[in-house]
This record gives structure tokens, sequence and C-alpha cells, in this order.
């Protein structure tokens, strides 16, 4: 068995993930369910299932929404025509589109105003690469990093433009990014990368867990796409590397073969599961932190979603907290609570 775990630092929630967990809690405490949430609001089963219990909807078709009822976007981003849709359809439409993913979608409209041809580097299918996409499809050409440029055929090779999905691996970015700058001299790319901070820190740590470990199990969900990512960095790296969802993911012959094990953990990924997978390796020497860098950032609350709860706090400020007059009520302290307590409150 294991004599220790070796445990990443930076893991888990990121704070696009945190705002939208907390965002579609507060919704679910104000609405009487059913709360529809077009798409999962992360692509975590747990997390996922701890709303459907709460009485949220996931709906992959704006249609299916009932007319007059609230309904979320997910932070994953969506297609111009799904929000315009969601508008019209919904009575409160609130979109917890992460902030990154938006700043890319703003790079493919304007860069597609300007006559440029799009290089989107992603996954196929994947609901941030189909709203990205969406937002210029006639000037947009999808490129999965496994395969490269290929066919792409610039109409004017002096006005190409690349841009990312914010969950690949720096690996698969870096990649297409050598390849389209010797073909396009003039290739335009944003001066701040569109891969997402939570994404490359959690890669950083995973290449320190290999250092060290010979065993990297990463905590997350087959959809999740920077939890894919984080495996097949470990992998790049040489070392024997799982996805889990859970404690009963992970296989005991893995463990009889290895006596350091790195965990961690995708940006969608509850801590109580990563904790539930120490448990279950019980590291005879016990757990040692591995840290690369300390993540500070915090996305506010969808501003839909702040004047709405601002309206009506006087009705669900009870619910979160006690309320003394003329102190802030919770909405204006989103920074002192996170998505562990948010899930926390769906069972209560």
């Amino acid at each position: 068995m294991p004599a220790k775990v070796l445990l990443a630092e930076p893991r888990g929630f990121c704070a696009g993930v945190e705002m939208a967990i907390k965002a579609l809690t507060w919704m679910v405490r104000i609405f009487e369910p059913p709360v529809y949430c077009y798409h999962e609001i992360v692509h975590n089963a747990a997390v996922v299932a701890a709303f459907e219990r709460a009485g949220v909807v996931f709906v992959d078709d704006i249609s299916e929404v009932p007319s007059g009822a609230p309904v979320m976007l997910s932070a994953h981003g969506s297609a111009p025509d799904v929000v315009a849709a969601a508008e019209q359809r919904a009575a409160v439409m609130v979109d917890a589109v992460c902030p990154l993913v938006t700043k890319v979608h703003h790079e493919v409209k304007r860069m597609a105003g300007q006559g440029y041809d799009i290089i989107y580097v992603g996954h196929e299918g994947h609901d941030e690469a189909v709203g990205a996409v969406a937002e210029a499809p006639d000037a947009v050409t999808l490129v999965d990093p496994r395969i490269g440029l290929g066919g792409f055929s610039p109409a004017d090779p002096a006005k190409v433009a690349l841009l990312a999905q914010t969950t690949l691996g720096l690996y698969e970015w870096e990649g297409v990014l050598a390849d389209a700058e010797a073909s396009y001299p003039e290739l335009w790319t944003a001066r701040r990368s569109d891969l997402c901070y939570a994404t490359t820190n959690r890669q950083a740590a995973v290449q320190r867990l290999a250092e060290e470990a010979t065993l990297v199990l990463v905590v997350g969900s087959e959809n999740s796409s920077n939890t894919q990512a984080l495996v097949r960095v470990a992998r790049n790296a040489g070392v024997e590397a799982y996805r889990v969802d859970g404690p009963d993911g992970v296989d005991p012959e893995w463990l009889a073969r290895h006596d350091v094990v790195g965990v961690t953990a995708g940006a969608s990924a509850p801590d109580q599961r990563v904790q539930a997978i120490i448990a279950a390796i019980a590291p005879t020497e016990g757990v040692e932190q591995v840290r690369v860098t300390q993540e500070d950032e915090y996305f506010p609350l969808p501003p839909a979603l702040r004047r709405l709860a601002q309206t009506l706090q006087a009705l669900v400020e009870g619910a979160y907290a006690c309320r003394t007059p003329g102190r802030p009520g919770p909405i204006e302290q989103d920074r002192d609570w996170g998505a562990t307590e948010a899930l926390a409150l769906l069972e209560a």
C-alpha cells in the first residue's frame, strides 16, 4: 500500500466554477423548483446530482424550458441564439458564463468583424467550443489539437487569428501555436493567453507531482475537459495516471504497485471527493502538500442575479444568514462563502 500521498495545490474549484455554483444555489433558494439550467452548470457528475436533488432540471435545448420559468445558462458559455431564446422564454434569465470564456467570445466577434479567418483550438462537441464557434461560424475553423491545422486554408494568410478553448492542455495549445506561427508570420493571438489560469496552474502542479509520485489520480468527471487534460499531462511526464470520480473508482491493484501517489482534482471537482479518495488510499505516512502557486482570483456573481437578489433580499436572507439593520446582506458578502458551502446548503 502507498506510504505517502502528495496532494496538489492548487486543485479543484476555480473562480469560474465557484461563481457558477454559488449563482445556481441562489437561484434554487430564490425560486420554487423546478429551476432550469441550460447544459450542466459545470462538468462534474456529483455537482450536477446535488443540484438535481435540489430541483434543478438540466436541459440541452432552451425549447425544453417552460415559458416563464427561471433559467440559468452554464459556465461554459452559450451561443448567441441560445442566449436570445432564453431571454425571450424565461421570466428570469441569468448567464453564469465564466468571464474568461466571455473574453474568448469577444475576441471571436472582434476578429471576425475585422475580416480575419479564425483558428479556434478546441474539442469537437464540447459545450465551450460550441458556444465560442457560434459567435462567428462563417469565420471560425475548429481545430482539434490532436490533429493540428490540417486543411485550414485562409482567404488571406495575412489575416489569421488563433484562439483557444480555455481548458486545453498547455502542451496541446503550444503545438498548434508553433505550427500556426510558422505558417502565418502575421498571426494574431491574444496578448493574454486564452488558456484559463486555473487550467495552467493545475497542470503545473501535476508536473510537480510527477517528479516524485509514480501514480497520479485526477479527481473529476469524464466530460470535464480540464480534468482529462490533467491526466494527459501526467502521462506525458511518464507517470501512470487515471481519472476517478470518487473512491469507488480507485483500483486496489493501482495502489499495490506504488509507494507514492499524487492526487489532484479538475477545476469542477468538489474537494469532498478528493478527501474521500485520500481516505481510501490510507497512506501509512500521511499526506504532503505540493504547492506551485497561491490562487486568490474571485469572480463576482452575474449582474442579473445580483440585481435580482438585492431586490428580493428581505425574502431570501434568512436562508443564508441573519441580517441586522444597517449591515450588508449576503449578496454583498459573496466573497465570504464558497461553492463548498453552497453545495452544503443544497443538502440542508
